[in-house]
């Protein structure tokens, strides 16, 4: 019996050490946000600020360029996760229900490019941007958010309609529907947590993506991963208005993963297996 009560403790020590180890820098982040400066500064840490300030959020909110920048972030992350959507539901239903030539060379081809490490990239994109006078432009940043998140979203879908009975798909043609209708109307609705883990995904990969933005957009075209790092005195590194602004910064992502955490990871464990 004591046996098994070991058993049964350790795992939960074990988890109880590995949340508190991934937690503790998000908390110390916020924490620090609301820390007045000499408890920032101070050699003794501060676990709990009694005297909170807001003023680390509004040195932050009242940077230059702040409300652009949060614009262009909110404008590339979602044009680029909706192009995907929209491209990868159709090769995923390609891939899942038609047989073509060459099939499964593509699907290998959709898994190369996701292993592919995408900073190796970055150069032909510049030169692309360059030579087309597209620097300091949104276009080529969304675009190549989308292609970053494309593969991830197709392989996953790919699972989701691979799992639909194909007899529910017949069906609705036998009762009149073309096959556009019938994957519209059957396939499509039941795709709903592939869709929201995928957004989820696209969502953070492009919202957080720092090196393309540094090298193609230097002025109005910046988002807020170089906003982050703008906090900068002639004494040092202002670290209240730096934890405050990277606060901000992950708001929407915590904002988002709270309404989407259920499907999210049903969907990324389904759409993995099946298929």
């Amino acid at each position: 019996m004591r046996r098994s009560l070991i058993g049964r403790t350790w795992p939960n020590v074990i988890a109880v050490v590995l949340f508190v180890f991934f937690v503790f820098p998000v908390y110390w982040m916020i924490v620090t946000a609301f820390k007045p400066n000499k408890d920032i500064v101070s050699k003794t840490p501060v676990f709990l600020p009694l005297n909170a300030t807001f003023d680390h959020f509004k040195t932050a909110i009242d940077a230059p360029k702040f409300w652009t920048y949060t614009a262009n972030s909110f404008i590339v992350t979602i044009v680029a996760v909706l192009l995907s959507l929209v491209i990868a539901t159709l090769a995923a239903f390609a891939i899942a229900r038609m047989k073509f030539r060459g099939r499964k060379g593509f699907v290998l081809v959709v898994m190369a490019a996701q292993m592919a490490p995408w900073e190796v990239m970055t150069i032909a994109v510049y030169l692309i941007s360059r030579d087309n006078e597209m620097l300091n432009s949104l276009v080529p940043l969304t675009a190549f958010y989308m292609m970053m998140v494309l593969p991830f979203t197709i392989f996953t879908l790919r699972g989701f309609i691979a799992a639909v009975p194909k007899e529910l798909e017949e069906s609705a043609m036998v009762d009149g529907c073309t096959r556009t209708q019938a994957f519209v109307k059957v396939i499509f609705p039941l795709l709903a947590p592939g869709l929201m883990s995928t957004s989820l995904f696209g969502f953070i990969t492009a919202w957080n993506e720092f090196p393309l933005v540094l090298i193609l957009n230097k002025t109005e075209g910046q988002t807020l991963p170089l906003w982050l790092s703008s906090f900068q005195t002639n004494f040092g590194t202002d670290w209240g208005a730096t934890m405050a602004a990277s606060t901000l910064f992950a708001l929407p992502v915590l904002i988002l993963f709270v309404f989407l955490q259920r499907k999210a990871v049903g969907g990324l464990t389904d759409g993995a297996v099946k298929g």
